[in-house]
């Protein structure tokens, strides 16, 4: 089965609880704390895969989750880090985010990985806050969670050349016949239902990647037929091959009904090299027609896809272009890499509310996250912590009153300002 779009989710592993404990050792405060860290959430992360052909395996797995940190031990025994879940998928997916639709990466090299959702930092233990004042603190950190986004994964297959023709134009024939792809190949008028990958071994162990799309029908760029659901397959070939049926009524129309319905969907292919193939001249009858048609198409090539007739020296034209198209890509001078931006960022955004203030920003989400609120000393270690942050400074600058409620991610907090350690 062929898939080529999935909507997928991935949750990264939360972080491991921090240990809160104490050793046993005369003349320290409780023995003296030893609780270890908790160990950070594994990262879901993409890489691109040359074995894979299609997100069958994602179809049937939406939901991609992290391994959990191990939690901290005492005797100052850190937790294991969770590993990380590594989801292969082919050459050419494009990774976009669901609600907004950007893309977020675009994998088409070998190895090459994305990190879908971090995994969430593991606590501290109960021995990373004793100070000279706090000999012997009785709290530790829970794990924050892993991060939870929602993707769109799309395919689009990595090609050098991309047969476009209506259905039963030969496309699938010409691909077994210089490849050893073996599409569905039958008598009657059909079309392709998945694309289909060959290799082309040329002589002097040259090689090209063609790709043969399902047959465009008018409207295919409207959504009509299957062309509309494969053109995307055909956005990063370097040549068009444009293979006509001498046996239609008019090559020449059927020519610029498929230019018109690749420019519909993508005005990219306007400055895509084209190579133009008449098929079926076997047919006795068709090797007048292309007599005809070769003065309005000058360059235009006559082949046979069963026999192979003239198949040879069409494979050597598509290779001469997607040279030609590969040492000029070669040529492009690499963008600088952008600078580094060291712009401060703020640790919190207040947002007045009707019931209160809400309040944002990566570094006091986690803070609370992190806080185990059914320990009374680790609330007070948040009090603390955000007091540090100025938070409380700037609630009183916009006129904060006692009792009001503070929203931090999914909390509601109380603000209280006479209770703050002084």
């Amino acid at each position: 089965m062929f898939i080529d779009f999935v909507r997928v989710r991935a949750t990264g592993g939360d972080g491991g609880r921090g240990c809160c404990s104490f050793r046993r050792e005369k003349y320290v405060p409780l023995g003296g704390p030893n609780g270890g860290d908790g160990g950070d959430g594994g990262d879901v992360v993409f890489e691109a895969a040359s074995r894979l052909t299609s997100l069958l395996d994602l179809k049937f797995h939406p939901h991609l989750r992290g391994e959990r940190g191990a939690h901290g031990r005492g005797s100052a025994q850190h937790g294991r880090r969770g590993a990380e879940t590594v989801v292969a998928v082919p050459l050419g997916t494009v990774v976009r985010d669901n609600e907004t639709g950007d893309v977020l990466a675009d994998l088409t090299e070998e190895g090459e990985r994305f990190t879908a959702a971090r995994g969430g930092r593991g606590g501290k233990g109960n021995a990373r806050f004793a100070t000279a004042t706090n000999r012997a603190p009785k709290f530790a950190e829970v794990g924050e969670p892993g991060e939870d986004r929602e993707f769109l994964i799309e395919l689009k297959l990595i090609a050098e050349v991309g047969f476009v023709g209506l259905p039963n134009a030969g496309k699938s024939t010409l691909l077994s016949t210089i490849s050893a792809a073996q599409p569905k190949i039958a008598d009657y008028p059909f079309t392709t239902l998945s694309p289909n990958l060959g290799v082309v071994a040329l002589s002097d162990h040259r090689t090209l990647t063609v790709a043969d799309i399902p047959g465009i029908i008018e409207g295919a760029s409207q959504g009509k037929g299957l062309g509309h659901d494969f053109l995307r397959h055909i956005e990063r070939t370097r040549v068009l091959l444009f293979l006509l049926d001498l046996g239609d009524e008019d090559p020449l129309e059927t020519k610029r009904l498929l230019e018109s319905e690749l420019a519909q969907h993508s005005a990219a292919f306007a400055t895509r090299p084209q190579v133009v193939a008449f098929n079926k001249v076997d047919i006795t009858e068709n090797r007048a027609v292309f007599s005809r048609l070769r003065e309005k198409l000058p360059g235009a090539h006559c082949i046979s896809a069963a026999t192979g007739e003239g198949v040879s020296e069409l494979l050597e034209a598509l290779w001469q272009i997607v040279d030609q198209v590969r040492r000029e890509e070669a040529n492009v001078e690499t963008e600088p890499e952008a600078e580094r931006d060291y712009s401060y960022e703020a640790p919190f955004e207040i947002r007045p509310t009707r019931s209160g203030f809400r309040i944002e920003g990566q570094k006091v989400l986690r803070a609370v996250r992190m806080t185990d609120f059914e320990n009374e000393e680790g609330v007070r270690h948040l009090q603390l912590v955000l007091d540090k942050m100025g938070l409380f400074r700037a609630l009183k600058r916009m006129g904060a009153r006692a009792g009001q409620s503070m929203f931090i991610g999914d909390l509601e907090l109380e603000y209280q300002p006479d209770d703050l350690a002084p």
